[in-house]
């Protein structure tokens, strides 16, 4: 059964050796990287920085576990606003070998239960590529409604991509 948690240093490793096995599959959805991001210390770097975000309370990053326990991909709660907002996004991928199998969807369904749930949020925000249709029904199968194209929004694969934009409401703040 897919289940996710906090990221932790010691994931660095195993990490960097899933986002190599990954990299083709995953340039197209991705920023373009630095060769030392797909190391184990590259990830120590961006682990350290994703647990000091959030410790500051702007973001929530887990790791999605696979069946037997390996790292099967992330998902990450980002630039959380607390106040009147009470928002996030959130951005996630997974192994391709278990692409189109429900580990996203279930990723999913538990961070927007911890979103909800356990930090009080009022809005999940999500962006796709145009035509990352899986990506899209991943959000739909939770809940997820399409509100929009935002043209030229995230420099995506080295250019300026047009991204559909989703979103899913706390219907218990309503």
């Amino acid at each position: 059964m897919t289940s996710c948690r906090l990221i932790e240093p010691a994931d660095a490793p195993a990490l960097a050796e899933l986002l190599r096995a990954n990299r083709d599959f995953l340039a197209p959805f991705e920023p373009a990287r630095r060769e030392s991001y797909f190391t184990a210390d590259g990830q120590q770097a961006a682990i350290g920085a994703a647990l000091a975000e959030h410790e500051a309370g702007r973001t929530l990053p887990y790791v999605i576990l696979g069946d037997d326990g390996s790292l099967a991909g992330r998902i990450t709660l980002s630039g959380i606003v607390r106040g009147v907002f009470l928002s996030c996004s959130v951005g996630y991928w997974v192994n391709q070998d278990l692409n189109g199998r429900g580990v996203a969807t279930a990723a999913l369904r538990e961070i927007r239960r911890v979103a909800f749930d356990e930090l009080g949020l009022h809005r999940i925000q999500a962006e796709t590529l145009v035509a990352n249709i899986g990506s899209q029904r991943v959000l739909e199968r939770n809940g997820f409604y399409r509100i929009g194209m935002a043209p030229a929004y995230l420099k995506i694969a080295g250019r300026w991509q047009d991204m559909v934009m989703f979103q899913v409401v706390n219907d218990q703040l309503v």
